[in-house]
């Protein structure tokens, strides 16, 4: 079939079809040959319908079904004609035909996924962070876990800082109950940042039984639109003050981290070991977003139109669901297609690259690969052999593990093309620690 391809921007292709009329309705006098032998219709016995009934009946219906595979089996022919691939369906426009008027013809626009050529990345440099994990970062971490574990106290004082408050609160705007603007024995810590600011820091100074009313004034940007920027009275009775304890670093402390014997050496070891398996994360991290932006960079592609909007409606409806399993309301955050657009045109052009290399350097995950991943995703859990049976036992589970795989080999094909240029950091600037 002789056909001819017409550009119209980047991705976009239209090609012109024309199907003999005499070749569809050949096939229209075949299907309905077939209907009258099953068909059933009121007088006639089944398979006795006359012909010339049952296209009076299904003629027009059977006439565009013929038509839609005629012109899909001939769309089909022509884009292999011409080798091109396309991305999702044609869209078909019938044409004025006055020179053959015994032909039909249609005009079938489409997109076709973008060439990818694979460049030279050897002139291109990647930046690889270089740290160690020392004594002072385990002793960091150690006051941390130490602060997670810190208990509390009763105090014949005064609020300060760092304190457990036990308080009634009431709210109100322009002497009016707000919705959220009640609660009872609540705890806070003063200072912590979990209320507003204003709100914390007229608790200091505070003592257990006393009884306070005081001015807030919300942000702009408050989530609670109904107070947002708004000045709120509130009416606060302390009920009680308790000081921080924070534990020992002792055998019992050890123990309660799982240090079945509470040796503090092995504690030390075994923060630095997830310390520095947390350390090969980020730098695993930094060098994949560094590959992937090489990759980016170095293979300029257009984005199929149709994919692009497919992606950006898939994140646009994850969000959604996100923002309600949080509690929120679709009337709370008005998401639209074009807040997606960008990020979904990014998506896509990685993925259509990424999709080529594997397929042109065979970068293919062993099982060894995918176990790999399993088990060092399950490290972070309490019991890791759990989490591996998990993986292994869902085959959509074993697909995400599959594709981390891939995008690692993936990385590593990228590292060996370009300058890996390391660089030495501080722990605090790799962990992203201010």
């Amino acid at each position: 079939m002789q056909s001819n391809v017409e550009n119209l921007g980047a991705l976009e292709r239209r090609i012109d079809i024309s199907i003999p009329q005499d070749q569809v309705q050949e096939e229209i006098d075949k299907r309905l040959k077939q209907l009258a032998k099953k068909v059933k219709m009121h007088g006639f016995r089944p398979g006795k319908v006359p012909l010339k009934l049952v296209a009076q009946r299904y003629g027009a219906e059977v006439h565009q079904e013929v038509l839609g595979d005629v012109l899909n089996k001939k769309f089909s022919e022509a884009v292999t004609e011409h080798n091109l691939q396309v991305v999702g369906y044609p869209r078909y426009e019938t044409k004025q035909n006055n020179d053959s008027p015994e032909q039909y013809v249609f005009s079938a626009q489409f997109e076709i996924y973008p060439e990818i050529v694979v460049g030279d990345l050897s002139q291109l440099s990647i930046e690889k962070p270089v740290t160690q994990v020392a004594a002072e970062n385990v002793d960091k971490t150690l006051e941390m876990i130490r602060k997670q574990h810190i208990q509390y106290q009763a105090a014949d004082r005064a609020v300060i800082e760092g304190d457990r408050v036990k308080l009634d609160f009431n709210g109100t705007l322009d002497g009016k109950d707000f919705e959220g603007g009640k609660g009872e024995n609540i705890y806070l810590v003063a200072g912590e940042g979990r209320f507003i600011q204003n709100f914390e820091a007229a608790l200091l100074g505070m003592q257990a039984g006393e009884e306070k009313t005081f001015d807030v004034v919300f942000p702009e940007d408050y989530h609670g639109k109904e107070i947002a920027g708004k000045t709120v009275v509130f009416n606060v009775k302390l009920k009680s003050v308790e000081l921080p304890v924070l534990p020992e670093i002792n055998e019992e402390f050890a123990k309660r981290l799982g240090i079945q014997d509470g040796d503090l050496e092995k504690m030390r070891d075994g923060i630095r070991h997830d310390l520095e398996r947390e350390v090969a994360k980020r730098i695993n991290t930094k060098l994949k977003e560094q590959a992937m932006q090489c990759l980016m960079d170095a293979i300029p592609i257009e984005a199929p139109n149709a994919l692009v909007n497919q992606e950006a409606t898939r994140l646009m409806e994850n969000t959604r669901k996100d923002l309600t399993d949080r509690g929120m309301s679709a009337g709370d955050v008005q998401l639209t297609h074009d807040m997606f657009k960008n990020k979904a045109e990014h998506r896509i052009k990685l993925g259509l690259i990424l999709a080529e290399l594997l397929k042109i350097h065979q970068l293919k995950a062993t099982p060894e690969q995918v176990r790999k991943v399993i088990e060092e995703n399950a490290q972070s859990y309490e019991n890791p052999e759990e989490i591996v049976k998990w993986h292994y036992a869902s085959k959509e589970r074993l697909q995400d593990a599959e594709s981390l795989a891939l995008e690692a080999n993936v990385v590593q094909w990228v590292l060996q093309q370009v300058n890996v240029v390391e660089k030495p950091v501080t722990f605090d600037e790799l962990m992203g620690i201010a």
